[in-house]
């Protein structure tokens, strides 16, 4: 089987990458061009690089890996998930309307009306869940749908062939951040999306060790024209070592991935059998109500889980009393995270939207790793009950 095969399994393409081992050398670790220009032989006699803004072998073969692992046609690496976001908003002009799923990302709310509002585009956040409701939104100047599924951090499930019949033949861009499912797990281009935008942070490095972002594109000539064109002008390009450790990564993806899928699918099990924790997020349960949708357009559920307590010390109890599992922003890497989207990650998302989508000082993110399973239940199991002992056996502090 030849590098190129369309046909080629995920887990072997993430192990092999696209080249597999150097053409020239013959190394296995695919090596790190560590050059920002690059020597031409003579007058219009080029190596087919250049100079490193505009592309370098290292990051070249990181995106022709994604590029293959995604079925799409091209793949540009950023130095962050918010960098990758901001290079498909520039495609944007003024008086663009754009509508976004309602529960999303702190950041990408802030890069749209932080940024970008004050150029004239204004953005406009809607259930993407319901696809019926979103044919009475489109406007003649909508210009893009930008959805998130599963959705941070409520786990929403977006059905996305129902959105791509509803804007088919309007010339709307179909963005789908995939940071959660990554492509392993979810393919959104087959599904009708045009551009797929990662943070590469979390699970594609999967080690918190890199910042990095991904926009990878169907087969559309002139969206992969304009997007090499912003790349290239901008500059926001991810540099060749963390190409390199990123590339690394992947040969792990599958793997670490499955694993914590697994681990992730135990632990929603346990916290729904908890009496202070009032609802379970985690599209791998078939009472989530985008079970169903998410099982028909991918091969997994991932290991994202968010869930509600009983009371806001209860909350803050736990995040400043789990021991095994970390207190800290960001998700997707070995080590088990846990996060408060309130004040956390969603801290400059409005509150109308937070209101709306149920986000509130009760919920807890949990990125799962790879420890243990049963160590893990035991650090959240060790929550409870030193919250109950504190406070008399009340999960809501009334000592009943």
């Amino acid at each position: 089987m030849k590098k190129e095969d369309d046909n080629m399994k995920d887990n072997t393409r993430l192990t092999h990458g696209f080249q597999g081992a150097d053409p020239c050398t013959g190394a296995i670790s695919f090596p790190i061009f560590q050059s920002a220009t690059f020597r031409h032989n003579g007058l219009y006699q080029s190596t087919g690089y250049d100079y490193s803004r505009a592309g370098n072998p290292t990051r070249e073969e990181l995106e022709k890996t994604l590029t293959a692992l995604e079925q799409g046609e091209k793949c540009w690496a950023f130095s962050s998930g918010m960098a990758a976001i901001s290079t498909v908003f520039r495609l944007l002009k003024p008086g663009d309307h754009v509508l976004l799923s309602e529960d999303l990302y702190g950041g990408t709310h802030r890069l749209a009306c932080d940024i970008y509002e004050p150029y004239g585009i204004e953005f406009e956040y809607i259930k993407m869940s319901d696809p019926s409701a979103l044919s009475s939104r489109i406007r003649e100047n909508t210009a893009m749908i930008f959805v998130e599924t599963p959705s941070n951090p409520m786990m929403t499930v977006t059905d996305l062939a129902a959105i791509r019949d509803v804007i088919a033949g309007r010339g709307i861009l179909f963005v789908v951040d995939n940071t959660f499912l990554t492509s392993y797990f979810q393919k959104p281009l087959l599904f009708g999306a045009d551009l797929v935008v990662y943070s590469g942070t979390k699970y594609l490095c999967g080690h918190n060790d890199v910042l990095a972002g991904f926009v990878v594109a169907g087969p559309n000539e002139d969206l992969c024209t304009r997007l090499s064109r912003i790349s290239m002008s901008e500059g926001a390009v991810l540099g060749a070592f963390d190409s390199w450790l990123m590339i690394r990564s992947l040969k792990t993806l599958a793997v670490r991935l499955e694993r914590q899928e697994k681990n992730a699918g135990e632990i929603a099990k346990y916290l729904q059998t908890c009496p202070e924790v009032i609802d379970v997020y985690y599209v791998g349960l078939p009472s989530h109500p985008g079970y169903d949708t998410n099982r028909k357009q991918s091969s997994g559920a991932g290991a994202m889980i968010s869930f509600r307590l009983s009371s806001r010390d209860l909350a803050v109890h736990i995040i400043e009393n789990v021991q095994l599992i970390y207190f800290a922003e960001s998700l997707g890497g070995v080590e088990s995270l846990i996060t408060y989207p309130v004040v956390q990650t969603h801290a400059e998302t409005p509150e109308a939207l937070k209101l709306s989508v149920g986000l509130d000082d009760r919920l807890l993110r949990l990125s799962v790793g790879l420890e243990d399973v049963s160590d893990m239940i035991e650090d959240l199991a060790q929550t409870f009950s030193s919250y109950q002992t504190k406070t008399g056996g009340s999960s809501d502090g009334n000592f009943a």
